[in-house]
């Protein structure tokens, strides 16, 4: 047997096993392909990058088949579960569409969506100052300060409220994802009914945002700092303090003395004389 008949047999066989090897894997994976699709189940994600506010429609969402085990609890195994509701939360491309990211059934979208229940949206004005130079933002939670007189002329700042969360800066709902500053003149915050009246009335002087860090949540009783504790060396002037004008009355002059009198009997004649005392 010469030299290319053995090329030729080695080659066929080559070929052989490629193809059989082929078909083998083709098998297997249909196999497992068909396992997976019998033991997986629908799950709805998003189709695309969805905005906070956003009102989820038949483009923004679909459907994957994947193993039970995979699944997130709370998941949506239908469309029509998620579409008309707003997304609360943003939502990135191939992301489960989960409760936690949506507003309850026909809240809405926007704003409105995103109020928590039991709560109140209320707007301020701002400035670079008060907004923490613009470092607050949607999401951010923040402490009220408000500034202002007791009494008489005693200036004192307070914390109103604290651990406040922020729903928008201006007309922007989503937290910016470069962490740029954002400047506006409005902050959107969510508060309680009470809470906002306490807001309504700060509003009217002058009030100052205290940026919190997100996992600090804790919330303490501070009590108010008057300018008289930073100021130890003046005392401020209240009504009480002021010097009392004492109304002087004239009296009278005492009644000068009673003269002396002497009483001399003559017989049947009766004299008397007086003596003033200042001539002695």
């Amino acid at each position: 047997m010469n030299r290319s008949r053995l090329l030729m047999i080695g080659g066929l066989a080559l070929a052989l096993g490629l193809l059989v090897s082929y078909a083998v894997y083709n098998r297997l994976r249909t196999s497992v392909s068909s396992n997976n699709m019998a033991n997986g189940v629908p799950v709805v994600v998003a189709a695309g990058d969805i905005q906070v506010g956003a009102k989820l429609g038949p483009n923004d969402v679909r459907l994957v088949t994947i193993p039970q085990s995979s699944v997130p609890p709370g998941a949506f195994p239908t469309v029509s579960k998620v579409l008309g509701r707003g997304a609360i939360l943003p939502v990135a491309k191939g992301d489960f569409i989960l409760p936690s990211k949506l507003a309850p059934v026909n809240a809405g979208s926007g704003l409105p969506s995103m109020i928590p229940q039991g709560m109140r949206a209320v707007s301020v004005r701002v400035n670079d100052v008060v907004s923490v130079a613009g470092f607050v933002q949607p999401g951010s939670h923040v402490d009220i300060l408000a500034t202002g007189n007791q009494g008489a002329n005693e200036r004192q700042a307070i914390t109103v409220l604290e651990n406040v969360l922020v729903l928008a800066v201006g007309k922007n709902l989503e937290r910016s994802s470069s962490e740029v500053a954002q400047v506006a003149p409005v902050i959107t915050l969510a508060v309680s009914p009470d809470d906002a009246q306490k807001l309504a009335l700060v509003s009217e002087g002058r009030i100052q945002l205290a940026l919190r860090n997100p996992l600090d949540t804790k919330q303490a009783s501070i009590a108010a700092t008057r300018a008289s504790s930073m100021y130890p060396g003046e005392k401020p002037v209240s009504a009480d303090s002021k010097p009392k004008i004492r109304k002087l009355v004239a009296k009278a002059p005492p009644a000068p003395p009673a003269p002396y009198q002497v009483e001399m009997i003559r017989g049947s004649k009766r004299d008397e004389t007086k003596f003033d005392d200042n001539k002695f």
